[in-house]
């Protein structure tokens, strides 16, 4: 067998790519043998004898499938979990989460004169207060007091 050291980085400088990646067709290797300039190494590259091989990339497939997963709410349990309850996921940021839309939600009644502004203000207290769980929770409170028509209950 010839040694084919020299045209195997040549084609790696013309192909701009590593020594190992150079391809090299098994069938015209006598030819490829006798190519001593680059003049003749870019002649057998135009001529498909010698090609770089595609670059050996990490599969996305497994992490693909994982954020999948997470997205319907799996991989949440106690072996999963790394820090404190309230390290990953704050009492300001839960906290947050409930109030803005119980108050948004009061605005919408105030605004559409469903509700007065003395209630308003009444119920914004109360959910200051903490007093309500959720929106739904509120809605039941206002449904049950008889100050909103029930729809839904």
């Amino acid at each position: 067998m010839t040694d084919l050291r020299n045209q195997r980085r040549m084609a790696s400088d013309l192909l701009k790519c590593g020594v190992r990646r150079v391809w090299m067709d098994n069938d015209r290797l006598d030819e490829i043998a006798k190519a001593v300039t680059k003049e003749d190494i870019r002649v057998l590259i135009n001529g498909k004898a010698i090609k770089s091989r595609q670059i050996k990339g990490i599969s996305n497939g497994r992490k693909q499938f994982v954020t999948k997963q997470k997205e319907k709410g799996r991989r949440r349990g106690h072996g999963s979990r790394k820090g404190a309850k309230y390290a990953r996921m704050p009492k300001k940021d839960r906290w947050i989460k409930t109030i803005r839309p119980i108050r948004t939600y009061l605005r919408t009644l105030r605004d559409e004169k469903q509700i007065s502004p003395t209630i308003y203000r009444k119920y914004y207290m109360k959910a200051k207060g903490g007093e309500f769980r959720s929106k739904y929770h509120l809605e039941t409170h206002l449904k049950s007091d008889g100050i909103l028509k029930g729809d839904k209950l």
